[in-house]
């Protein structure tokens, strides 16, 4: 019988412990942010890449 009571306690304390589910939120929007900063870094690159090319372009017409 008290062997059943303590299996009983760790149950009810491991479904009230939600201390796994919070590191798995954390870690989620974590990734999100990740995401979204790489996209806009290669918006960035793509823009970076266009406007070097334009001068690159107008230096060799100046020459």
């Amino acid at each position: 019988m008290m062997m059943l009571i303590r299996w009983l306690g760790r149950v009810v304390y491991a479904l009230r412990n939600n201390r796994g589910g919070t590191a798995i939120e954390y870690g989620l929007i974590l990734s999100l942010m990740v995401i979204v900063m790489l996209s806009a870094l290669g918006d960035f690159a793509k823009s970076s890449v266009r406007m070097w090319t334009s001068v690159a372009g107008q230096v060799n017409k100046a020459s």
